[in-house]
Formats: structure tokens, sequence, C-alpha cells
């Protein structure tokens, strides 16, 4: 008992708290990149921080990473911002935590089975020819604002069966209420919080009209909404129509934003590594440019994998994760991260370890392949969506539109940066060229013999 009084405290992570309340938070605003970097070279791969309100604890690299991954539920609990909480809804999985996360994880993860999977790419596949061909129309575009309307133009479709391309109105609504997420967390009127919260009440009012719909008439509809209507949990239970509601709009962020981002980053990095667009070209023609894709099709389709495995480790979408709650003392290599603290890892730097990746700062697809497999040195080196209890729940569903899209587009279709661009990229709220990359696009003037 005497010998544990005079134990010495451990010392928190080393780092800089900032100033009183905001902390390093405008320096961090300023450039998020920029700012993790330079305090992981003076610092190392675990730091504290001081940000929006509240003390942090950064971790950097896949041993850091599997901490948090190991307590994650247990020692440290999800926390979201005010504005996640009110616009995603208290029934969102986002909010959610505990067992009710798990269960409800089980009813969501039943919209994406592979049976399910295999139906949505008909769909996929259709919709993503729709905008090829609007593009060679167009010619000159930025497509970073053009994939949003594609990714969300799916995702509806697919969630709730209604295409944003026929109905403007939602797309607006559901922008509107998108743009509250990261908006000062201020209601009064006519502000974007504002505007976010009577989006999300018109979403919502959406939603209850496509319900009962399908209730009256008892369609089998092929969509998300569909099944969740049809989805129990281990007791037989299904879920509410408000569960159901804050769900398909956790979706909706989650299956759009991010899945533009990816596919931005997919089509600069192919524009910019004419090699590597050849030889991706090169398998589809090896593969016979099948009509009609399937499972069976994208199986094969192993460079285009290791291509688009190595555009999310260079260019994750989301370069941070979401924060935990520390609800215990933690203890992590000799450091104390005392409870009400927050702490959270970084995506990107994580997939820029020199000690797994053989050069990270290149653009080397090949460091997939099955005779290197880089990423199978350290289990969490590559993280781009996620891991633990809270993996990306639709990550099949991402891989599988990324995969769908850039089989399509490298067929038939050629695009050239347009020169004098800004390419460098933003990183808040989601991954992207700051001038959202501007491309001549056109259809192949040469075509494959195999045909």
């Amino acid at each position: 008992m005497a010998t544990s009084l005079t134990e010495p405290t451990k010392p928190t992570p080393p780092g800089r708290l900032g100033l009183p309340i905001i902390g390093e938070s405008i320096s961090y605003l300023r450039n998020p990149e920029k700012f993790i970097l330079q305090r992981q070279q003076r610092y190392g791969n675990v730091f504290k921080t001081h940000l929006f309100g509240s003390p942090n604890v950064v971790l950097i690299g896949a041993d850091a990473v599997q901490f948090l991954f190991s307590n994650d539920g247990k020692k440290l609990e999800m926390t979201n911002t005010p504005n996640f909480e009110t616009l995603l809804g208290e029934k969102s999985i986002g909010v959610q935590i505990g067992s009710a996360h798990q269960v409800l994880r089980r009813q969501l993860f039943q919209a994406f089975q592979p049976r399910a999977l295999a139906r949505y790419a008909v769909t996929m596949e259709a919709v993503t020819q729709q905008y090829l061909k609007k593009w060679e129309k167009m010619g000159d575009l930025t497509w970073y604002e053009e994939l949003k309307k594609y990714t969300l133009d799916i995702a509806c479709r697919l969630f709730i069966g209604v295409s944003t391309a026929a109905d403007e109105s939602l797309e607006k609504v559901y922008e509107t209420w998108s743009k509250g997420l990261l908006a000062p967390p201020v209601r009064f009127p006519g502000s974007r919080l504002d505007k976010a919260i009577r989006a999300r009440e018109s979403l919502l009012a959406r939603f209850d009209q496509l319900i009962d719909q399908r209730q009256k008439r008892s369609l089998e509809e092929q969509d998300v909404l569909s099944i969740l209507l049809a989805a129990k949990d281990e007791s037989g239970n299904l879920l509410g129509r408000e569960d159901i509601k804050d769900n398909i709009l956790a979706m909706l962020i989650a299956g759009h934003e991010t899945l533009t981002s990816a596919l931005t980053s997919l089509c600069l990095l192919l524009a910019q590594h004419p090699e590597v667009l050849m030889n991706v070209r090169a398998e589809q023609e090896q593969l016979g440019l099948p009509t009609q894709l399937t499972q069976e099709t994208f199986k094969q389709m192993t460079y285009l994998e290791q291509v688009i495995k190595e555009v999310l480790r260079m260019v994750p979408p989301v370069v941070r994760s979401g924060s935990r709650k520390v609800v215990e003392d933690c203890e992590l290599d000799g450091y104390l991260i005392p409870k009400g603290w927050d702490i959270y890892y970084q995506i990107h730097e994580t997939h820029q370890d020199s000690q797994v990746y053989n050069h990270p700062e290149h653009f080397d697809p090949d460091r997939f392949s099955l005779e290197r497999a880089e990423d199978s040195q350290k289990i969490f080196s590559y993280i781009p969506f996620g891991g633990g209890i809270r993996e990306c729940l639709g990550k099949a569903f991402a891989k599988l539109e990324i995969k769908l899209f850039a089989a399509l587009l490298v067929r038939d279709h050629d695009w050239a940066l347009v020169p004098g661009q800004d390419l460098e990229r933003t990183v808040l709220p989601f991954s992207r060229p700051r001038d959202g990359l501007k491309v001549h696009f056109s259809r192949r003037q040469a075509t494959s013999t195999t045909r």
C-alpha cells in the first residue's frame, strides 16, 4: 500500500495543448496535413494536442492504431460533434455505442451481403454508362462536382429507389443538409445549421412517404430501404421507422462523399501515371471486355484491385478517424492517456510508414501484388476503411462501385488534365484537389482488336 503511494505518475504523451479553450485548432484548420506532419516529426507517432475544445491524443502507425481498435468500445467510446449528432440523428449507427451499436450493425449489414451487391452492380453499371455518355457530350468538365452527382445518384437509386438525375430537388435538399455537418454549431434563422436541420426534416419526410408506399404495396423492391424494412435482429425484432430513416441518412453521406473523393483520386492518379493506365486497360482487354460485368469478372481484375488499393493508400478519402472519448485511464508506450481526453488515429500518415511500405511517397500498385503484399507485414498498416468494431459497414459496396466505375471508364474513354489548375489537396471534410480536377473528356479513338 505504501509503495503505491510513492509510485510516480506516468507522463501524458509529448506535445503541447496550445491556448486556453481553442488550443491549437486554428493552426490545425489552416493546414491539417502540415500540422500533423510537423508534430509527428517532432514528437513521434503518439502525441498530444488540443483541438475543438478538448485535449487530444493523435495516433499514427499500425501499432498505435491497434491500441485504439483493441480498446474501442471498452476504454474508448465513439464521440461526435454536436452537428453530427443533430443532423445524423440519435438512431444513426455513427452515434450508437455499446451493444446497441453491435446489434444495429448486424441488421444494417444485411443490406450489403453478396447477393444484394450482385443486384446493385446491375444498376451501378447502367447508371455509370449514362454518366460516361453525358461527360462525352460535355467534353470539358470539373470532375469532382460531376462525380458528386454520379455517386449521389447511385446511392439514392440503390438506397431509396429514387434517381436524383430525375429529381433534382432531392439533390439540392441533400446538399443543404450535408453542408451543415461541418457548419459552426450555432443555430439561428438562416444559418447553415438551421438550413441543414430544415433539410433533414424534409429528407425524413420524404423517407416517410417512401416507407408508406412500400408498406402499402408490399412490393419486393431491390434497394436498401426494402431490405432494412425486413431486417430482423437475433430476437426477430424489426428495425423501427426512426432507426431506418436515420441510418439511410448515414449511409447516404458515407456512400456518397467518400466515394466521390476516392473516384476523383483514381482519375487523377491514372492521368498522372499513363503506364499504370495502360496496364489497367491491357487487363480489361485480356478479359474480353464482357458486356455484362459479373462478380466472377471482378475477381479476375487483380491488377485493377492493386491500383485501387494503392489509390486508397496514397489518398484516403478520410485522413483521420472519428474521435473516441477516453472513458477510463489508458496507458500506451509508457504514457498516460487520461479519462475525458479524446483520441483518434491518422489514416494518411499511417499509410506513409516507410517501415511497411517501400518508398511510400511513390504511386506503385505492384506493392500490393501477391509477391510483395507490403501491407501484410503489419496488421492495421492499411486502413482506408478503418477497422475493429467500427470498420466501414459499406466497404464491399464501395470497393464494388470503384472497381466497376474504373473498368467501364478505362475501356472506351480518355481524359487529360487541364493545364494550370491547382491539384494540391484539401483534406477537410474529404480529400479532393483544390480546383476540383478539371479535365478534357472524350471517347477513345483507338478500340481494342479483341472486342
